[in-house]
């Protein structure tokens, strides 16, 4: 679609930060596992996918170049945690494997439902980046729904893990679907269908595979909100100060 009024380029602007930086926040802390996944190949899949997760995030960050905002990088590697639209599930820090590979299952699958949503976006560019991504996307679900199963369906130790990390993952991953001030427009425009339909779609796909695997659903949790709002956790700025040092002593450096 063509913007023809400021309501559509900001409510594009608003979803586009919220996506590109989910997908810079949970990349960054899906390469802390580089060297030391519980195996090799996990080692070598976080890794792989913390790239994936880069490279979206930078096509992301293009688009809102085109909107009129700062280049990738500056918007990237200059802002500070009150700058930041990511959700609170993305920042939190790696922990153990079973909370990585809960929030890693839970967060993939509402994105790979998000990417599914926008491929028929009447904003074009956005649409052209799903398609281009679904592939990449489609992968990440079936590593983490292939672990999620295998664990959850393990010895008793494994099954309470992954039960344990699901209690914890749960509020924090409702929080991806934070509804925005600018859901209306959205929806009228065809832009995106909105955050209310993406996690209905989504509890109905996750809730059927958790339980197919014997976990619970976590009842009565109040989500956390406040990430899209700009309100972060104690652990986001930290893990910025750490990810942008290197621009800070050469801003020309490539990423």
């Amino acid at each position: 679609m063509d913007f023809f009024n400021e309501a559509h380029v900001e409510a594009a602007k608003d979803l586009l930060y919220k996506m590109a930086d989910d997908q810079l926040i949970i990349g960054h802390r899906n390469s802390e596992w580089t060297g030391l996944g519980p195996i090799l190949e996990e080692d070598i899949a976080f890794s792989s996918m913390a790239q994936d997760k880069l490279g979206q995030s930078e096509h992301l960050y293009n688009l809102l170049h085109e909107l009129g905002e700062a280049d990738a990088d500056t918007v990237a590697f200059t802002r500070n945690a009150n700058q930041f639209h990511s959700c609170h599930f993305v920042e939190y820090p790696i922990g153990e494997y079973d909370f990585s590979l809960m929030r890693h299952f839970l967060f993939d699958m509402a994105e790979a439902i998000r990417f599914e949503m926008l491929v028929n976006s009447s904003y074009e560019n956005l649409a052209m980046i799903a398609r281009k991504f679904k592939g990449e996307i489609k992968y990440h679900t079936m590593h983490a729904n292939t672990w999620v199963k295998q664990l959850a369906q393990g010895n008793e130790e494994s099954k309470a893990r992954m039960q344990s990390a699901l209690n914890e993952c749960w509020p924090l991953a409702l929080g991806i679907f934070e509804p925005g001030k600018h859901e209306d427009v959205l929806k009228e425009a065809g832009i995106f269908e909105g955050e209310e339909a993406l996690q209905a779609q989504w509890l109905q796909e996750v809730t059927k595979l958790l339980t197919d695997c014997g976990l619970v659903i976590p009842e009565n949790v109040t989500p956390s909100y406040g990430g899209r709002k700009c309100e972060h956790t104690d652990h986001l700025q930290p893990l910025l100060d750490e990810m942008t040092e290197v621009y800070a002593i050469d801003p020309s450096a490539d990423w």
